[in-house]
């Protein structure tokens, strides 16, 4: 009787040390929809998600419904803070205390439970492992002209593409192959032209792209169910693709060690098997070299391809803005002149163009995820150790305080009087920092090339009776919807 009684206590005062636990934090802590015990605001955030279409939609409507520029969120256990205003979002991106990385199934899942990387590690790590993939992508030629002169050939086989007179064209499924084969050829030395894998490997990136979410999802919430309920939760299919994944990379960085030879760097795999032969280079392993190359193709392939297919998308939608960019280079360019990166500074309307189609398109909506190392501040309010910090990219890019109009499609907001650029550093498409995107380079160059040299050249038309409607497909990056366009030659 004691001992049931006993029991009894221990359980009365354990559930009762969360709820004051909670009513403290709750205090201090950013405001937020009502916690519930064990399961926390999980279950409204699914529900207003459903509602309005994505995630970052609903993460903003309860920043809105709790007048609040920091949104605090319980996911399961997990403390969640969102940054939804640009001053917020400026005090995670600067300081130091937001770098590190959550140390969760989300975060094992991405790094398919070895921890190495770049964009999922941390500390001293991520800073050798960061410095040696900028030092070497430099000297392969990343953001420079061989780099360039890389998109250049990718551009001329999309615009042989363009010249098929069948008519109608899916838009992504033809430029992400292009995209890639930079990426592949920067990475491995090869090129992806004829390779009957690359259509698996795009799906695979696609597919991983759809099952996570920046928040984690629900399996990160609840990462038990991967035990009692692997196929319904998941996480058998997270599983597989990352297996997949896993060996079509390790393919191809074991044909490059048959063929190494000491002192060759001439693409980045070789590189890193030249300092992975060195002595006492434990922290460049294979499971490294994959996780390296993964993240290459996840910052560079996906928010390039996606960027460029939003500006197309743009185009179809606004044709009046289309019209202009085409009088714009028609003046400044000669039809067969030779345009360069460096020539944009010729071109603001079109730059003012395609800063308008990241704000209004904003390929990553939500950012992150950071990991709190201390106790801080944000806002007014305490954000304790160990909580998950996100920061809402289109909030900021749809502030109507600042914008004055975000829903409109207006690229002259960022020029002024004189056809200067203004307010671009309000767009945080690629973030800010020490963890800031390390395909920026490649995808600005990309978006820009691609852009002025289909626009010089095509009318850029949807299938009659069929216009898209503008709405992004959700994901942790946003992509188009399913929609066809034709190409008309201009001359």
């Amino acid at each position: 009787m004691y001992t049931e009684l006993l029991l009894v206590l221990l359980t009365v005062a354990f559930f009762v040390r969360i709820i004051l636990d909670v009513v403290h934090r709750r205090k201090t802590f950013p405001p937020g929809p009502y916690w519930k015990p064990f399961i926390g605001d999980g279950p409204e955030l699914r529900k207003l998600s459903r509602k309005l279409g994505s995630q970052h939609l609903a993460m903003q409507e309860l920043a809105k419904r709790h007048d609040t520029d920091v949104l605090g969120l319980e996911l399961g256990r997990q403390r969640f803070v969102i940054a939804c205003s640009y001053d917020t979002v400026l005090q995670i991106l600067k300081s130091s205390t937001y770098y590190a990385r959550p140390k969760d199934l989300f975060m094992k899942l991405r790094t398919m439970g070895t921890g190495k990387g770049i964009t999922s590690t941390e500390g001293e790590f991520w800073v050798e492992q960061r410095a040696f993939l900028v030092s070497h992508l430099k000297a392969l030629g990343f953001g420079k002209s061989r780099m360039e002169q890389m998109i250049r050939d990718e551009i001329d086989s999309f615009l042989k593409l363009l010249e098929d007179p069948q008519g109608y064209i899916d838009i992504s499924a033809t430029l992400a192959p292009s995209i890639l084969s930079i990426l592949w050829t920067l990475t491995s030395g090869q090129t992806v032209k004829g390779d009957n894998r690359v259509p698996r490997l795009l799906q695979l990136l696609k597919t991983r792209n759809e099952l996570f979410d920046m928040s984690g999802g629900f399996l990160n919430q609840f990462p038990w169910l991967r035990f009692i309920a692997p196929e319904r939760s998941g996480y058998n299919l997270l599983q597989a693709v990352n297996q997949e994944l896993k060996e079509f990379i390790m393919e191809t960085i074991n044909e490059h060690k048959r063929n190494w030879s000491e002192g060759r760097c001439d693409d980045f795999i070789y590189s890193f098997l030249c300092e992975q032969n060195k002595p006492s280079q434990e922290n460049f392993s294979d499971d490294q070299l994959v996780m390296v190359c993964l993240d290459i193709f996840f910052a560079g392939s996906g928010t390039t391809s996606n960027a460029i297919d939003f500006a197309f998308l743009a185009m179809i939608l606004y044709p009046e803005v289309q019209e202009k960019v085409f009088q714009c280079l028609s003046k400044e360019f000669k039809r067969d002149e030779d345009i360069s990166y460096a020539d944009r500074k010729r071109v603001p309307y079109i730059e003012a163009v395609l800063l308008e189609c990241q704000r209004y398109f904003p390929i990553m909506p939500v950012s992150g995820p950071r990991r709190v190392l201390h106790p801080t501040l944000i806002d007014k309010y305490i954000v304790p150790p160990g909580t998950t910090a996100l920061y809402s990219i289109h909030a900021v890019h749809q502030d109507k305080e600042y914008w004055k109009d975000p829903e409109n499609f207006r690229p002259e907001r960022f020029l002024d009087e004189n056809n200067n650029i203004v307010s671009q550093e309000r767009i945080l498409t690629f973030g800010l920092g020490k963890r800031k995107c390390l395909g920026d380079v490649l995808a600005k160059t990309c978006v820009f090339l691609f852009f002025v040299h289909v626009l010089r050249k095509y009318n850029i038309q949807c299938e009659k009776g069929n216009k898209p409607t503008g709405i992004p497909r959700p994901g942790l990056l946003l992509t188009t919807e399913n929609y066809k366009a034709k190409f008309i030659a201009r001359y």
